[in-house]
């Protein structure tokens, strides 16, 4: 048993955890290269409007783990990293799974095992960000597409919400690793018409306002551990504004080698 004097007190912030999701096109690209020195792990080609460091597209997961440990082991600047996207690394993940098992398909795999095999792969992923964001310092942003899933809540009848596009083991196991998990939406406002007849017809309004949901509420998944407002505006400076000692990236001190992060178009 570890002695009582190594018990230790106080917060020890570090680098954020962070997953990312929304519909496509609302911005979360554009969010994650906005943070410090950031470069990215591709995993889908829909970066070529966005003026970022990135990686070439990978076409399998060994070329993601590649990614990730020459980010370890050589000499960079960078300060963040990102996969852009986690839903198309599901695809390099299973892919990796029929090859190893010699099967078309990850449900050729009986009773559900493909997505259990899948797992060790995700956690192989998680290991070497947890090594970057422990031993580089390095901020990790990881970016989802989102899906409508029926949530089966055991305090009322089951429901519609969104969640990331992922296999449900997978997104638990994501998102327990993170620190933040955060939905980006717009923001919606319902307005009831009186159709006569007894009926009500209810239209959806809108700004085109994108906002970054940080508390899970029954329409979305989500969690911080930044006691965060419910909302924020979708942009990284909003949210580093908040963070402990954190500095937003439009007045952070960037290497010049690392500049040319200026987005031209949004994801």
């Amino acid at each position: 048993m570890p002695p009582l004097a190594s018990i230790i007190t106080g917060t020890t912030p570090g680098p954020r955890r962070l997953l990312v999701y929304g519909t496509a096109g609302i911005g979360k690209s554009t969010f994650a290269t906005c943070a410090p020195a950031p470069v990215v792990i591709q995993t889908e080609d829909g970066l070529g409007e966005v003026d970022c460091h990135k990686f070439p597209v990978a076409t399998s997961l060994d070329a993601v783990m590649g990614a990730l440990a020459a980010l370890f082991s050589e000499d960079h600047r960078y300060r963040t990293v990102v996969i852009d996207s986690l839903d198309w690394l599901e695809r390099l993940i299973w892919a990796k799974v029929c090859q190893t098992r010699q099967v078309p398909s990850i449900e050729d795999i009986g009773y559900g095992k493909g997505y259990a095999f899948a797992l060790q792969h995700w956690r192989d992923v998680l290991d070497g960000l947890t090594a970057l964001r422990e031993q580089r310092g390095m901020t990790v942003i990881l970016i989802a597409h989102a899906k409508i899933e029926r949530f089966e809540d055991p305090q009322t009848e089951a429901y519609d919400r969104y969640a990331p596009r992922l296999h449900k083991t997978a997104s638990a196991l994501v998102s327990e690793w993170c620190d933040e998990v955060l939905f980006a939406g717009y923001r919606v406002f319902t307005k009831a018409q009186d159709d006569g007849f007894n009926r009500t017809r209810v239209q959806g309004l809108g700004s085109g306002e994108r906002v970054l949901k940080t508390t899970e509420r029954p329409s979305h998944l989500a969690k911080n551990r930044l006691n965060l407002p419910d909302e924020l505006p979708l942009a990284w400076s909003a949210f580093a504004a908040l963070l402990p000692g954190a500095v937003p990236a439009t007045t952070a001190a960037t290497p010049a080698s690392l500049t040319s992060t200026t987005t031209t178009a949004t994801r």
